[in-house]
């Protein structure tokens, strides 16, 4: 760990060099791609003849792609003359030599590169003696394999962004999530399947859709193989949008001896690249899914290609419902959901970073509010973490780990499980960002013991899937109005646009009503006709309708006004929505809650959930917050009391001494 550690501070000091050019996020743009360059250059530099001496003898008239493979032993080949050593030996041509170097690449590695887009930042570096400079003390940093495993090279990579990604603060959290996090959600994640992972010869597969520098990933193959079974042959899978971070994350599975095709992405055309718009494992499931997507961010760049595969229904990955435009959480949840392993193969788990949003946005019906009732009614969630506030880079809200499976344990099959770590935390020394709080070994311990006890206590409490369902009724009230022809009103209908072309006559006659205070719509009505069929004037139907639009007012005291079978008509101002809990009866809810308060109150009992046909709307919420609730009773007047006479003592003795 200490060569680690040191070879990783060598790397970090070089960046050093780029101060007053560069601003310090940015910094990693140079030093990273250079750190890869080296790396490769050393894993080839030994078999650089062989491959050299097959391109001069098979250029130009075969396939040689898999010929300089098989030469360089990888996946992947430099058929350039130079090394790092080389572009050192002729520092004033040392730019157009590392351009060569660099194209000299085998396609695979060019394109990692070409999405780090380096060629930006070496036109920054030509400038004076910089670039040989940093080229020299990359070189310095020996990469070699015989020196560096691929784990250990790994470890310093994933090391160097994470300090790279700290240093940055403000752009950390859009590419970068937390260790401790990820510890915790890949320790949840793993847990009830350590036996099946103990297995001989087993072979699983890991995805994360939105997937960033690929830290996700990398923790869960190491927890595996570290904790669990170190034989395990676990394959990484990923998708990211962003191409500089997809660039990272290829760099460092290569690094690793992973298969950096494996991670896609990373096209400058968003609806290529995104997860949402361009599935890119189309066919694929996998035994294992995590991620952290994007909180509270729009998907508007993807709504053409979401609201197509929408309309597919449940063939497609969005079948249970579209969330708001706003906020594209619940889309990748849904996306995960569809990634699992079918439960005749074997079943699948899930973890999610997500924020509060996801647990109670949208009333019944809404689109949030069916994809939680299409989860929990299929009975996928397992549990949900809530974790300290201030835990990522670029937000200070608190979030939230959902896990999900479709092969619960038995016992838990029809129940969820709700875990409050939001006080399992320590405050770090220094602040990165909006990151204060931080997770501990024994913080993260506890929160793993808490949900495989299941059993309720003060952090942990359980529900049947159920206990989060309600129906969502109507509740009207009648409409009362009454009606006058006030001065004030009579102005307002002469505005009114349906009598921008009416015959003034209209107005006159409808005066003739009088100042007469109408508390009853069918008697006001019947007046207004009388006077009109005492004149030629005749009263439009659009017209009577602006009349009895403007010239009415709101009146408890006043008649119902009935529609035209004689029902009450209900007062849309007035309509109000009650959700009753589970199980319970609408109607005897409605007489025991509502009826005591609203006499004339009813149901409106056309109002249908779309698929039971039953009276009112079908909705599911998760109001974490509400089962931890611990009421604090208010401090005594007496305490109060003695608080401020001490304030006052203080102001006095101040005062004094003004004087």
């Amino acid at each position: 760990m200490s060569q680690l550690n040191s070879k990783a501070g060598l790397i970090w000091k070089i960046a050093e060099l780029l101060r007053g050019g560069w601003k310090q996020h940015e910094y990693q743009d140079v030093i990273l791609p250079l750190v890869v360059l080296k790396r490769l250059d050393s894993i080839l530099i030994d078999t650089k003849p062989q491959v050299l001496e097959e391109y001069n003898r098979f250029h130009g008239k075969v396939n040689i792609d898999p010929i300089l493979k098989k030469a360089s032993g990888t996946g992947f080949y430099n058929t350039s003359p130079y090394d790092f050593q080389k572009l050192l030996d002729d520092p004033k041509h040392i730019a157009k030599n590392l351009r060569n170097f660099i194209n000299g690449f085998s396609e695979n590695i060019r394109e990692i590169f070409a999405k780090f887009d380096f060629e930006r930042q070496l036109e920054r570096l030509e400038g004076g003696d910089l670039l040989y400079k940093v080229i020299r003390e990359v070189n310095a940093v020996d990469l070699h394999p015989k020196t560096v495993s691929n784990h250990e090279m790994g470890s310093i990579f994933e090391e160097l962004i994470r300090r790279f990604n700290e240093q940055s603060n403000e752009t950390a959290g859009e590419h970068y999530t937390p260790r401790d996090a990820i510890k915790v959600m890949v320790e949840v994640l793993f847990a009830p399947d350590r036996e099946r992972l103990k297995k001989e010869h087993i072979i699983k597969t890991v995805y994360d859709c939105a997937c960033g520098t690929g830290g996700m990933l990398t923790v869960s193959k190491e927890y595996i193989l570290d904790t669990i079974n170190p034989k395990a042959d676990i394959y990484l899978y990923g998708q990211e949008l962003n191409s500089v971070t997809y660039a990272m994350c290829r760099a460092d599975m290569l690094i690793k001896g992973e298969d950096p095709d494996k991670i896609k992405g990373g096209e400058k055309d968003h609806s290529k690249a995104s997860t949402l718009s361009n599935d890119q494992f189309l066919s694929e499931r996998f035994d294992y899914c995590l991620t952290n997507p994007p909180f509270g961010v729009d998907w508007k760049k993807d709504k053409e290609a979401v609201d197509r595969e929408a309309e597919r229904g449940y063939a497609g990955r969005f079948g249970a419902g579209l969330p708001r435009i706003s906020d594209g959480q619940l889309l990748f949840l849904q996306h995960l959901i569809s990634k699992m392993r079918k439960t005749e193969d074997g079943g699948g788990r899930l973890g999610i970073v997500m924020n509060g949003s996801p647990l109670f946005t949208g009333d019944a019906g809404s689109g949030e509010s069916e994809i939680r009732r299409w989860i929990l009614e299929h009975d996928w969630l397992e549990a949900i973490v809530a974790l300290p506030d201030q835990m990522f880079f670029n937000t200070g809200i608190n979030t939230y780990l959902w896990f999900l499976s479709n092969r619960k344990e038995k016992n838990r099959k029809g129940k969820v499980q709700l875990i409050d770590a939001r006080s399992f935390f320590e405050k770090m020394r220094k602040s990165l960002g909006n990151k204060r709080h931080e997770i501990s070994d024994e913080n993260r311990e506890k929160i793993k013991r808490l949900y495989e006890a299941f059993e309720e206590n003060k952090y942990c409490k359980i529900f049947n899937t159920t206990d989060f369902a309600y129906r969502q009724i109507t509740v009207e009230r009648p409409l009362r109005l009454n009606f006058q022809t006030t001065a004030d009103r009579m102005e307002r209908l002469q505005a009114h646009k349906a009598m921008l072309d009416a015959d003034e006559n209209i107005l006159k006659t409808i005066r003739t009503l009088g100042d007469k205070l109408y508390k009853n719509r069918e008697t006001f009505c019947d007046d207004l006709d009388k006077a009109f069929k005492k004149t030629d004037v005749k009263l439009s139907a659009k017209i009577k309708k602006a009349a009895l639009e403007v010239l009415s007012k709101r009146d408890e005291t006043a008649d119902v006004c009935l529609d035209a079978d004689g029902h009450p008509e209900p007062d849309a101002d007035l309509r109000d929505y009650e959700n009753v809990p589970w199980g319970q009866d609408i109607h005897a809810y409605f007489e025991k809650e509502v009826k005591p308060y609203v006499a004339d109150a009813w149901i409106d009992e056309t109002v249908r959930d779309e698929k039971d046909g039953e009276i009112g709307k079908v909705g599911y919420e998760i109001p974490f917050t509400r089962f931890f609730y611990t009421y604090q009773p208010p401090r005594s007047p007496e305490a109060i009391e003695k608080d401020i006479e001490s304030v006052e003592a203080t102001l006095a003795a101040l005062l004094k001494q003004l004087k």
